[in-house]
């Protein structure tokens, strides 16, 4: 197996992945009432990933967005559904996909960047109720 090395690389991941959400019991209905433009999204996320995996990179495109302020936003016209287990399934299908197609340094950065982001948006999706 090869590591992710290009654009290509992360589109199959990001591509794979949906695939995989897009039929899971609990994420895909959720997903699919939320995401009304999947080509898009998987755009959107392959530009989000790339950049945020070849930080060092010269890249054609890069993420400018504020995936928070998103989730922050999702959850809240969804009455607060985001729950701890969604991050737990989104991480596990994240990492299955992952090892299914990739494996090496970027790979396993791949990994530790969703664990991060992961946890980040949890906390912050469940201090935004309060506030």
């Amino acid at each position: 197996m090869k590591d992710i090395e290009t654009r290509d690389d992360v589109f199959l991941l990001v591509s794979e992945f949906y695939k995989k959400v897009r039929k899971d019991e609990v994420l895909g209905p959720f997903f699919n009432r939320v995401i009304t433009d999947w080509e898009a999204h998987i755009e959107r996320l392959t530009t989000f990933w790339e950049s945020s995996l070849f930080m060092t990179k010269k890249l054609e495109k890069r993420y400018l967005g504020n995936p928070l302020e998103v989730h922050i936003k999702v959850d809240k016209e969804n009455h607060h559904a985001i729950t701890q287990e969604h991050f737990g399934l989104w991480m596990n299908l994240w990492f299955a996909t992952i090892d299914k197609l990739f494996k090496g340094e970027y790979a396993e950065n791949a990994k530790n960047r969703a664990r991060k982001m992961g946890t980040f948006m949890y906390i912050n999706i469940f201090q935004a109720r309060q506030d």
